[in-house]
């Protein structure tokens, strides 16, 4: 039987998996998975060494197959970012475009609760090149409150105004959400 584990690049994310409706969403499923959420603390930090003793604590919990989540960042492509990352055959990289925030203006529903904007959309979440400066930018403009932090953002959209992977995920422009959601189906099933 396959139970998943995560690990996954910083705060921001563990925040996301371990407080949005991402456990509800698996429970639904059906997929049995270990509730702590490994923080890498960095993606310099997911590398095969260290992955190798984040697993173990996965594993000593029962996991059977790895799901680590990671930014894309500056890296190049998705291929060099798993390449530099070396997953085992049980470890399953999945990489979200530039930078995990993309996801919250993909959620429409939850960023326009964050802006204080009912019809807010975002046509093309992915192709901004820096969505934690878009985000502070969108709130300066449209609720005039400021926004320093990655980790207070990330509490807020996921606490105040039930941010939701799946929701994301249904975002025509936000592929990477779509795929992280695929994945674990797919490692699920196996």
């Amino acid at each position: 039987m396959v139970k998943l584990g995560f690990i996954v690049e910083g705060a921001t994310e563990k925040i996301i998996l371990e407080h949005s409706d991402f456990f509800s969403y698996l429970d639904n499923l059906q997929i049995d998975y270990i509730k702590q959420v490994i923080d890498a603390e960095g993606n310099g930090n997911l590398l095969p060494h260290n992955i190798t003793a984040f697993t173990k604590v996965l594993e000593g919990k029962g996991a059977t197959h790895i799901i680590i989540l990671t930014d894309l960042d500056k890296e190049e492509c998705i291929t060099n970012t798993k390449a530099r990352i070396a997953p085992l055959p049980d470890q399953f990289v999945t990489v979200s475009i530039k930078a995990i925030e993309s996801w919250f203006l993909a959620d429409s529903e939850a960023m326009g609760k964050y802006l204080n904007d009912p019809a807010f959309t975002y046509d093309n979440p992915e192709a901004v090149r820096n969505p934690f400066e878009e985000i502070k930018a969108l709130r300066k403009m449209k609720a005039n409150k400021g926004l320093t932090d990655k980790k207070i953002l990330a509490n807020s959209i996921v606490h105040k105004c039930n941010f939701s992977i799946h929701h994301a995920a249904q975002h025509p422009n936000c592929s990477s959400a779509k795929y992280f959601l695929a994945t674990i189906a797919q490692v699920a099933a196996v």
